[in-house]
């Protein structure tokens, strides 16, 4: 089953979501000052130099402010480019090809132990239109989400959540007597990031305001929502089209999961963010860890 994320309508523009600057008094900022030495608004116009690909104040435009988003989206480009190059389908690459790369199979991960392939599978892509549309959704949500969850929560939140949904797959094709499928896609992760966005937008921690805040949660939620209606429609009304469902919908709870304790980064204190980024971090391994466990072990598997 090929895990592909359905397109919907994002805007052209990445949606500006920090306040407009505003002159700080001297007196107020003593109490505004974070771990850091920067104040508040420091810290936001810091960021909104960084926001959107926006030049930086030498004229050149910096990377640097969402080096995961570019890094993940590089990592699959990398991949199919180099399955390109080893003579694969530019468009329709066959069941066997998928799995020399690594795609999700229950039957390789169970009974040779190939548990690697739960990540593997979201970086591998069934031709090009299956890698485009991904990568413009994890573009986006990426772009959003990296302020709020820093470089090493939005890497740790695509794998995390990217395991999740495979995982979930590979359980429901065994229960369902098909353990020769076949899964690949980063759309279980992209997923898994907008349910963690649904979350952090919500805090009343970020410094953005209440009416900008709620058009951004509004924006994330209606992305997921047309994304599943796609997905399961598809089970109703026949198309060309195979999307793995089940790797959306385990890649959506693992991103809930994934933010349910954390703070954003943005208007909280930093060493508060770290602390609870890593227990967010350390809490979805476990489940996933417990999950596996059960999977490789009940009989329904073996």
């Amino acid at each position: 089953m090929e895990s592909d994320s359905p397109r919907s309508e994002f805007p052209s523009q990445p949606p500006e979501f920090l306040p407009p600057e505003r002159q700080h008094r001297p007196e107020a900022a003593a109490s505004q000052v974070s771990p850091t030495g920067l104040d508040q608004q420091e810290q936001l116009r810091a960021v909104r130099a960084r926001e959107f690909g926006q030049r930086s104040r030498g004229g050149r435009r910096s990377w640097a402010y969402a080096p995961a988003t570019y890094l993940l989206v590089g990592m699959n480009c990398m991949v199919f480019l180099a399955m390109l190059a080893a003579h694969v389908s530019f468009l329709s690459p066959t069941r066997s090809q998928l799995l020399f790369w690594g795609a999700n199979n229950p039957e390789l991960i169970l009974g040779a132990d190939q548990w690697w392939r739960i990540v593997t599978a979201m970086f591998v892509h069934v031709g090009i239109w299956h890698l485009a549309s991904n990568m413009w959704c994890l573009w986006n949500l990426g772009l959003l989400g990296e302020p709020l969850l820093g470089p090493w929560g939005v890497f740790a939140a695509y794998i995390l959540s990217g395991a999740a949904g495979n995982l979930l797959s590979m359980g429901v094709s065994q229960a369902l007597h098909t353990p020769d499928s076949v899964g690949v896609g980063a759309s279980g992760a992209v997923f898994g990031l907008a349910g963690v966005l649904i979350i952090l937008l919500k805090s009343p921690r970020l410094p953005i305001p209440p009416k900008e805040l709620s058009g951004l949660r509004r924006y994330v939620i209606y992305f997921a929502a047309i994304n599943f209606v796609i997905g399961f429609g598809t089970l109703v009304v026949p198309t060309g089209v195979r999307i793995d469902n089940m790797a959306h919908l385990g890649g959506f709870l693992g991103g809930i999961l994934f933010a349910l304790p954390l703070v954003p980064q943005l208007g909280s204190p930093r060493a508060q963010f770290l602390t609870r980024r890593r227990v967010a971090i350390a809490m979805v391994s476990g489940v996933l860890v417990l999950f596996a466990f059960y999977l490789s072990t009940v009989g329904i598997l073996r």
